[in-house]
């Protein structure tokens, strides 16, 4: 039986490394064993650390390092994410380093491990044997020696009496057949049901969800909710948090977070409140175009974000804004307008000499594929074709974007 010590051979490790940008589907053809490893096992570890480069560059730079299968990689947090988790759990209390935190679905670590650094103990919880001995010397690689590993399930562990303060869980979003599910109540494990038990042991609980979940709908499902956190990693949205505080009764704030590739965190904040009751002005385009962050979007914060940056809306369902006056610090990507132009060929010649543009469309006719079709650019350049629905008319224009 292989163990993970056959996997830190030096023989097997220098051979991953040699071959992680390979395609692994002609090794895994070509050898049934390499090392006196299943070649399937030595292509998970390629991928695994080929996935981690970008993902999880600790876990890429540390030796010794070994990667679960590609999945297990894929669904976990990455080190941005991960990290920003503990700068949330540390804004409720002054004192976690004298607290001890629950993992209830350890996984790969990932979560477990930035927290660890944060609270005096993780409590890691894991029913995949395989996976949490990995997650155990991956673990001790990067130097924890405060979290304990328990080879059981969430609901297990809550029955067994075991002690904690604060609780987070990352319910498995994929059911029988590796059908995708949206809804906590379909989740595993199912927090819906387990948050009494939890709330019972513990006063805070931090609940992850895909970024496709609904937040109004995990507002009805989970009790206590203080704030939820919408966060993405370079305008790409990447997760929802639900944070909870037992007994919190007052309306949860929202939170958009974008974290930059240099870590910058640019956050904005709104109730529902707030945003049904705000009413904002609409306008033609004028000298400037922005558009909100991917995190802004989800969350839904369309009105209050224009009155904050007091700029006008293009259109009730064309999430743009425009100015007169340029606005630096502007929460998403920001344009000049160069000219107004139409979908035609000839005519953008003049404006894209080189024959490319990047296209974007906000609540136009045409798709981005078919503008392409049309005006015959492809893909590139430095400037932007953005087609959008304005109170009276369609607009296509050049622009430039500003950073």
């Amino acid at each position: 039986m292989m163990s993970l010590r056959d996997l830190l051979s030096s023989d097997v490790k220098s051979f991953i490394h040699q071959h992680e940008n390979d395609d692994v589907k002609p090794l895994v053809l070509k050898h049934k064993f390499i090392h006196g490893i299943p070649s399937s096992v030595i292509a998970d570890q390629i991928n695994g650390r080929r996935k981690a480069k970008e993902k999880l560059p600790m876990f890429y730079h540390t030796k010794g390092i070994v990667y679960p299968p590609g999945v297990n990689v894929e669904q976990s947090s990455s080190e941005q994410t991960a990290g920003y988790k503990a700068t949330i759990f540390a804004q409720h209390s002054a004192e976690l380093k004298n607290k001890t935190l629950v993992d209830l679905t350890g996984g790969l670590g990932i979560d477990s491990f930035f927290l660890s650094r944060t609270f005096k103990n993780v409590q890691y919880i894991e029913p995949n044997e395989s996976l949490l001995e990995i997650s155990k010397h991956n673990h001790h690689q990067l130097g924890a020696d405060n979290i304990q590993y328990h080879h059981t399930t969430a609901e297990n562990f809550l029955s067994r009496g075991h002690s904690f303060d604060l609780a987070y869980i990352d319910p498995s979003r994929r059911a029988a057949g590796n059908q995708k599910v949206y809804s906590l109540n379909d989740c595993e494990p199912n927090i819906v049901q387990l948050q009494d038990v939890i709330f019972e042991k513990a006063d805070c609980l931090m609940i992850k969800a895909s970024p496709l979940f609904d937040i109004q709908q995990g507002l009805k499902e989970l009790k206590f909710v203080q704030q939820v956190f919408v966060v993405s990693v370079n305008n790409e949205c990447k997760e929802l948090l639900f944070s909870s505080r037992k007994n919190f009764s007052d309306e949860p704030e929202i939170l958009a977070i974008n974290i930059s590739s240099n870590n910058r965190i640019d956050s904005f904040s709104f109730q529902f409140s707030r945003e049904r009751q705000t009413e904002i002005p609409f306008s033609d385009p004028l000298t400037y175009l922005y558009e909100p962050n991917a995190s802004i979007l989800k969350s839904g914060a369309f009105k209050t974000l224009g009155v904050q940056f007091n700029i006008s809306k293009i259109h009730p369902s064309t999430h743009l804004y425009t100015s007169d006056q340029y606005l630096e610090n502007f929460s998403g990507r920001k344009f000049k307008i160069e000219a107004f132009v139409k979908p035609d060929a000839k005519t953008l010649k003049a404006f894209f000499p080189e024959g490319k543009a990047n296209i974007t469309t906000r609540n136009y006719p045409l798709s981005v594929d078919e503008l392409k079709k049309k005006t015959g650019l492809k893909d590139g350049g430095d400037k932007f074709l953005i087609g959008f629905s304005g109170m009276k008319t369609k607009y296509l224009v050049s622009a430039n974007r500003l950073h």
